[in-house]
């Protein structure tokens, strides 16, 4: 399955799944070395800085904005996973689409933890997400899961979010829930290919 596996999607959606990604960020871990390109991943390390650097603009002030390309982002992410410990997460990747909807591939591997008998530990999961911002929070709207090629309901994601706080806390419980995005960021508008922050 790749991730044009929703290959029925409504034309003109958008995906964004920054929410999940940056939920599951702390929990990044070592695992084989992952293909991406170290000098994407750089642009998004010296974007975070930028933004660091520029500080936060009184509430009326107008909300300055970079860039993210998806290569680019999914470049960050994977050499994250590759030189931060974990024993969770082993790949994320993100498909950029308009209208802040976003196509992710996720792997987990959570063997050694308490899991229902009907639960594969290395779980390959595959989502269509909507990305809701409200000033400075978001959090992803599921759209379709698949378990390792099955279709799910948003709760088993849910249930796999508790399972690995267990193992390294995460700042979400649930899929449900606003998470204050980080850096300062205020909005974010999510278009193919490419994601707008917005600080």
């Amino acid at each position: 399955m790749s991730l044009d596996f929703l290959a029925g999607r409504k034309k003109g959606l958008g995906t964004a799944a920054v929410v999940l990604a940056v939920a599951f960020l702390v929990s990044l871990s070592e695992t084989a070395p992952l293909d991406y390109s170290l000098s994407e991943a750089r642009k998004v390390f010296e974007a975070i800085r930028h933004i660091q650097a520029a500080g936060t603009l009184p509430e009326k002030g107008a909300l300055r904005e970079i860039v993210i390309k998806e290569s680019e982002f999914n470049s960050y992410i994977a050499y994250r996973i590759e030189h931060e410990k974990s024993e969770i997460m082993k790949k994320l990747e993100l498909k950029f689409f308009n209208g802040n909807i976003l196509e992710g591939h996720i792997f987990l591997d959570l063997k050694g933890q308490k899991l229902s008998r009907f639960l594969n530990p290395k779980m390959d999961i595959y989502f269509e997400a909507f990305l809701e911002v409200d000033n400075g929070r978001g959090r992803m709207k599921m759209k379709k899961i698949f378990l390792n090629g099955q279709p799910v309901h948003p709760m088993v994601l849910d249930m796999i979010i508790t399972i690995a706080s267990r193992v390294e806390p995460m700042e979400i419980s649930s899929l449900d829930d606003w998470y204050t995005l980080p850096y300062g960021i205020r909005n974010i508008h999510v278009h193919k290919g490419r994601a707008v922050f917005y600080y």
